[in-house]
């Protein structure tokens, strides 16, 4: 298993599939189909801000999975200290790889990353509905401190 930031904007748009394809089955009313022309032209102006990286991983030189974790920083205000974080947006993994180790490895790629960056927080949301995601961020440690809520009318 090798694990590199990547720029390969094509790469990471096919890998996307399984997680937006899970998005949409989970909220189909929010998540338009997967379109791998729009996903990867999207991908292709994220991969240009320095903020954003990519890593890509691989098993025996085939991409099996990426993270999209991004550099955040909030500046003080009157309400707020400032502080850094690493925000995670998405882990996907293909279907074949999945329970074996692969996302432990991303998040601890992560966690090195933060900790040469000389970041202490690493923060996430996922969709409610999201067990896979719910289960995986809680076998990490991961704790609630803020709640996004929503009334559908």
């Amino acid at each position: 298993m090798k694990i590199s930031q990547t720029k390969d904007f094509e790469v990471v748009a096919k890998l996307n599939k399984p997680v937006h394809d899970l998005h949409c089955s989970l909220y189909p009313k929010y998540f338009n189909e997967y379109n791998y022309d729009e996903i990867k032209e999207i991908f292709k102006k994220l991969i240009e801000n320095d903020d954003i990286i990519f890593l890509l991983l691989e098993d025996n030189h085939e991409a099996v999975g990426y993270a999209w974790i991004e550099v955040r920083e909030y500046p003080e205000n009157a309400f707020e200290k400032s502080y850094k974080s690493i925000y995670v947006h998405q882990i996907s993994i293909i279907q074949t790889q999945r329970k074996k180790g692969d996302g432990t490895a991303l998040m601890n790629n992560i966690y090195n990353l933060a900790n040469e960056k000389g970041i202490d927080l690493i923060e996430l949301d996922y969709w409610l509905d999201n067990k896979i995601a719910k289960e995986f961020y809680e076998k990490h440690d991961f704790v609630k401190y803020r709640e996004f809520v929503y009334k559908q009318l």
